[in-house]
């Protein structure tokens, strides 16, 4: 490989947790690379300094004049396994522990152990000081008490700072003066938060400041390190996350967390650009995971992501991961192959190891022979030197073909089977690019998959036949392209503010003012002059948080601009005032000598390494062999064929074409018209089982993105208080979406009821092509007023009479009406009290929007809703969501059939089905009751039959229904009953219909867990919930418990309304500690953030605390609640609604009660009131509202 000479070497290093990749170029031109362990114990130097001595042959003497650029995992390593500096954490006193609890949801839904991250602070030290969101000093910079405590962490020892104050992005003195003040004291990394990420949102931005301090130290280390290993005249450039390079001086923590990665992206978009493809998505398969990417011409990055369960507010190349790599564990579950999440990792590795590993991806394309033992690197067995043993793997296929055909009585071939293993690995990885591709917007039939990964080759094929793309590229670094795309990178720093201004002429001046100061401060970054400096400012509308990047430009053309964007996103325009969100400024020195590589191909094509027997496409095929090195330009080949080289194997199946280009990049090109995938027939086949199953939940989840980030009430958008799912033509729940436990198999009843009430033109119209019904009946499958389900008919073609299927959308509206703000009324004592009663309205009439219509519903009667432009808003984006998900199962049924897919609903009911009654027979008889503080009282008794693996849940003998509103529709008691099983499963079920058809649930009519209307609901679906569930983990013995409220909490008036849930503590289990702080069972919501809450709303959050020492004590301990104090800058009405404030959460087995929570008011004349369970309450300006929240009960004696 050769180049036009240069007169130094050129290094371009991917320095990743296992290998070190190298791809040099010497001053001859000549191209080299090198792979070597990153971590070598018989080896002094670092592995990339090491690789430079031996390709430069300097040995342990000068190395020659070289450029040297880098991207490392040594941040993210540190970061994953906590090996940053200890760092100290100074935030705004009350905030001590905001990082902690986060967002306050927790990271998987269906556990009963719920682990939570740390943040990796030393020590907290909360700063007497507080600026509001106007900027007005509340309380003033206590600089002695800083002082003090900084001077005494540093006499412990402590060198890393991080200074987080609330509002400290926009008013920073006194973030500054703590600064000058560490560093007086002693502090060598002193990260401040207006410095690291000037962006609205103190715990996203906190967590960013504090990883900066905790691994900056790290880096400079290993700066210095490498540096000092290349003898000092080097001058390494580094790769940050957002894509661009910078000098080892300037290489911050914040900005290192995708560095490696970061490299493959910019390496794939160049390469792909440089084949003539301008519309590109990056497929990097490698050992345990699939990174995918989208690139259009510019590089696409997220101002805000989480990584090894941080969040950080900084620019980072958009790259989505999927738990789908050549590792991932292969297995056969009730009656269906899994593929993943689960990874053989490096040891023991996949079974052809000769590790005894399991069955893995790897392991499936060696049974099919993609892989070919003689054309592996020899590198297994004791001695390192024995090949990929395809015997153990026939073995194992065999063993596993066996177990099915005694479980199911279906007979599949091994080969059948590793080829459906597969299958189920592409389609897992096509859903992943789906969601940063189609999800957005972009239609991808029209792009070239790039392909790179040790593994990616050998599935690239199948994963571009899944997408409807045509072309696959293959660069001849691709198996290194991570470290080549060092070399293509250029010099960059990117820099961004938060602006906050609404969308109004005159506001071009200040964004070009802050234009032009990023510019400046982004130039100043570079070693050398930009090239080029671009802008992009992010709009949003009024109160969303989900922000559009476009060029700057006068305000009208950003306006249509942003309109469009929305429209190609969403597929409508949505409603309210644009806001100019915030600025981002790129500087670039631009160097393109890396991309003038010339691949060295022979004159003519040689001859086959050989031929093999593959099976490909269902059917064995001979297959020729090729080295890729004795391709010459221009050689063609249609499939199947394998091409091998040093790093990767890359098949190209039946109905592809390879061609060698002139730069030697393997171009594969659909040559054959794609055969139509349709099942083979509608017996259930365990492959197309698991895919169904992924497919179903793929189009829930992508309807629920879509919701998420176009929906305008906070409680949709930020708390993430909605679910969407699909359905069968009888409105039986196919798949839910994980987002809000609560809403579990009752949207199915909303669904029911629309059939129940229109289907064969009861209603006098009947169920039409293009309708949507709205509705929030809790007697017809609602749950309670504020949660409007939209529900959409799906007719696949012209010729279906009546819907072939369903979807639905249930959102938290952020009111409708009631006889208080919010609609979440503690004082309630009918259905009339609590809001607009919506029952199976027309909201889509054959493609037309009732808006209209719905405007005057919601705004007639007594009690209207006080917003009905956000309630007319977030159900145009309900609707776009349900049409998304109709969109899904028509392009389903195009592939695939509609009579199949209609079969594979049935086949995941009853998968779930078996799932269930798997964990019926583990199960015994039991009985418990819970007493609510307003006296009611929960009682069930679960009976099993252990022949028929059926259980009866009953609820006899459970409170009549109440004067108040802890009434629970029956819809809310289906959904706990549903969550509880769910989560005593040990495997992830798909959650449908099928989870209770071994279940009865027997709930006496006119119990307050089937009250009948009028009854007043709105605490049923929060409040008893939560009881409900804590009964059954009870009678099952499974878990003491946890707080057993969401502690409901709304304010407001007339012209705003604000609700929120309050996490609390979790219950303990026979082996596992309950969590702190943190959402449980029934409701899963987060919280907004505090300099977002106190920016919309007038009031000041002065503590959100773990409330230490409040949860159970046992063998286990239950987690601690939460204290969360706010106070009112003006009069407005406030109200709880909550339980456990008398009857505390009960200890299991010897463990003893958590605390009960306590609601009070401080008001501003000193008096304090404690507030019942269920309160509604006048504040005036300066009084305060204290909420602490109970703690999870103990499990076991001491």
């Amino acid at each position: 490989m050769s180049i036009s000479p240069s007169p130094r070497w050129q290094f371009w290093i991917d320095r990743g947790g296992t290998f070190t990749d190298v791809v040099a170029r010497d001053p001859a031109g000549r191209v080299l690379t090198a792979k070597l362990l990153s971590e070598d114990p018989n080896r002094a130097a670092d592995a990339a300094a090491h690789a430079i001595r031996q390709l430069t042959g300097a040995g342990d003497g000068p190395l020659p004049p070289a450029e040297v650029r880098m991207g490392t995992t040594v941040a993210t390593n540190a970061l994953l396994e906590r090996k940053g500096e200890p760092t100290v954490l100074a935030i705004t006193r009350g905030f001590g522990d905001a990082l902690r609890i986060g967002t306050q949801d927790r990271p998987e839904l269906f556990v009963r152990r719920i682990e939570l991250p740390e943040p990796p602070h030393a020590r907290v030290i909360e700063i007497d000081e507080r600026v509001d969101a106007a900027g007005t000093v509340v309380r003033a910079l206590d600089e002695a008490a800083a002082s003090t405590a900084f001077a005494a962490a540093v006499a412990d020892g402590l060198r890393s700072i991080a200074i987080v104050l609330m509002h400290g992005y926009r008013y920073p003195a006194h973030e500054a003066r703590l600064a000058e003040l560490a560093r007086a004291a002693g502090f060598t990394q002193v990260s401040v938060s207006h410095e690291v990420a000037p962006l609205i949102k103190l715990i996203g931005r906190g967590d960013t400041t504090l990883v900066d301090a905790y691994l900056s130290p790290v880096l400079r280390r290993y700066v210095e390190q490498f540096s000092g290993q290349l003898g000092g005249h080097i001058r390494p450039l580094f790769m940050q996350s957002s894509g661009g390079l910078t000098g080892g001086a300037r290489f911050r923590g914040k900005d290192a967390i995708l560095s490696g990665p970061a490299g493959g992206i910019v390496g794939m978009a160049k390469t792909a650009e440089a084949s003539g493809a301008a519309r590109v998505i990056g497929f990097d398969m490698g050992g345990t995971s699939t990174d995918v990417s989208h690139y259009a011409g510019t590089f696409e990055r997220d101002s805000e992501t989480r990584v090894a369960n941080v969040r950080i507010r900084a620019p980072m190349l958009r790259i989505h991961t999927v738990a789908a790599g050549g590792g991932s564990i292969c297995r056969f579950d009730a009656g269906r192959l899994v593929v993943g999440p689960e990874s053989a990792g490096a040891v023991p590795g996949p079974a052809c190891y000769r590790n005894g590993g399991p069955l893995t991806v790897t392991d499936c394309n060696v049974m099919l022979g993609k892989l070919i033992p003689d054309h592996f690197p020899h590198l297994f067995g004791p001695t390192g030197d024995q090949p990929l043993d395809r015997a153990v793997v026939e073995r194992q296929f065999a063993d596993l073909a066996a177990q099915i055909a005694a479980e199911t009585g279906q007979s599949l071939t091994p080969q059948a089977l590793a080829e459906g293993f597969i299958q189920i690995a592409v389609a897992n990885m096509a859903h992943a690019i789906k969601q940063i591709s189609v999800a957005r917007g972009h239609d991808v039939t029209g792009y070239a998959l790039a392909c790179f990964g040790g593994a990616g080759g050998q599935h690239a094929c199948l994963v571009a036949d899944a997408l409807g793309i045509d072309t696959v590229l293959v660069h001849p670094l691709a198996g290194v392209l991570s470290a080549y795309g060092m070399g293509l990178a250029s010099e960059a720093a990117v820099r961004e503010r938060t602006l906050g201004l609404p969308l109004v002429a005159g506001v071009e001046a200040a964004v070009e003012d802050i234009r032009a100061a990023l510019a400046d401060e982004a130039a100043g970054q570079l070693g050398t002059a930009p090239s080029r400096v671009e802008a992009s400012v992010f709009l949003r509308r009024e109160g969303s948080e989900n922000a559009i990047e476009l060029p700057p430009g006068p305000v009208d053309e950003l306006a249509a601009a942003f309109t469009a964007a929305h429209r190609a996103q969403f597929g409508y325009d949505g409603a309210g005032a644009l806001v100019v969100d915030r600025v981002r400024v790129e500087a670039v020195a631009e160097d393109i000598t890396a991309a003038q590589i010339a691949w060295p191909l022979p004159a003519e094509t040689g001859t086959p390494l050989g031929r093999e027997t593959c099976y490909l496409a269902g059917a064995a095929q001979d297959t020729p062999v090729w080295d890729r090195a004795a391709l010459a330009a221009g050689f063609t080949a249609d499939g199947p064929v394998i091409v091998i080289d040093a790093l990767a194997t890359t098949v190209v199946e039946p109905g592809w074409r390879v061609t060698v280009d002139g730069d030697g990049t393997l171009r594969l090109t659909r040559h054959a018209p794609r055969a139509v995938a349709v099942a083979s027939g509608t017996e259930a086949d365990p492959v197309r089982l698991e895919i169904f199953n992924g497919l179903f939940m793929a189009i829930a989840e992508e309807m629920g993105s879509a919701l998420a980030r176009s929906a305008t009430s906070v409680n949709i958008r930020e708390r993430l208080d909605f679910s969407c799912a699909l359905f069968d033509a009888d409105g039986r729940l196919v798949a839910n979406a994980p987002h809000m436990p609560v809403h579990l198999g009752s949207m199915g009843e909303s669904v029911q009821a629309v059939l129940r009430e229109r289907a064969d033109a009861r209603d006098g119209r009947g169920v039409r092509r293009g309708d949507a019904y709205v509705l929030n009946a809790p007697y017809a499958g609602g749950t309670h007023l504020p949660d409007i389900t939209v529900v959409m008919p799906v007719f696949v073609d012209d010729a279906s009479a009546a819907p072939d299927f369903f979807v639905a959308a249930r959102g938290h509206h952020a009111d409708v009406g009631g006889i208080a703000p919010g609609s979440m009324p503690p004082s309630s004592r009918s259905i009339a009290d609590e809001g607009v009663l919506l029952d199976n309205v027309l909201l889509v009439d054959e493609g037309r929007f009732c808006e209209e219509e719905l405007r005057a519903l919601l705004s007639a009667g007594p009690l209207p809703s006080r917003n009905v432009d956000q309630n007319i808003a977030d159900l145009a984006a309900q609707v776009a969501a349900c049409a998304r998900g109709a969109a899904g199962l028509e392009r389903a049924c195009a592939e695939h059939g509609r009579a199949v897919v209609a079969a594979y609903m049935r086949h995941v009911h009853a998968n779930a089905e078996e799932a269930v009654r798997r964990l019926v027979g583990r199960l015994a008889d039991g009985t418990f009751a819970y007493a609510m503080d307003n006296g009611a009282v929960i009682r069930v008794a679960v009976r099993v039959d252990h022949a028929a693996r059926h259980v009866t849940i009953d609820f006899t003998g459970t409170s009549d229904q109440l004067p108040g509103n802890f009434n629970a529709p029956f819809s809310v008691v289906r959904a706990a009953v549903m969550y509880v099983l769910r989560t005593m499963i040990d495997d992830p079920i798909p959650m449908n219909e099928g989870c209770l058809a071994p279940v009865t649930i027997v709930v006496p009519e006119g119990s307050m867990l089937r009250p009948r209307y009028p009854a007043a609901v709105v605490a049923g679906n929060v409040e008893t919930s939560q009881a409900v569930t804590d009964a059954l983990f009870g009678a099952f013995g499974a878990m003491a418990a946890a707080q057993g409220t969401m502690n409901n909490f709304t304010f407001g008036t007339d012209r705003y309304q604000y609700y929120e849930t309050i996490a609390g503590g979790a219950g303990a289990g026979p082996d596992f500690d309950g969590a702190s702080a943190v959402q449980t069972h029934m409701t899963n919501s987060r919280l907004t953030d505090p300099e977002v809450l106190e920016t919309r709303f007038p009031v000041l959050l002065e503590e959100f605390s773990i409330r230490r020492g409040s949860g159970g004590a046992g063998a286990h301990r239950g987690g601690d609640g939460a204290v969360r104090r706010l106070r009112f800058l003006e009069p407005m009405e406030a109200g709880i609604l909550s339980n456990r404030r008398k009857v505390p959460p009960f200890g299991l087995a010897g463990g003893a009660d958590g605390a009960c929570g306590r609601t009070s008011v401080q008001r501003v004349s000193g008096a304090v009131e404690v507030l019942d369970s269920t309160a509604s309450v006048h504040v005036a300006a300066g009084d305060v509202i204290v909420i602490e929240t109970p703690g999870g009960g103990g499990y076991g004696e001491l």
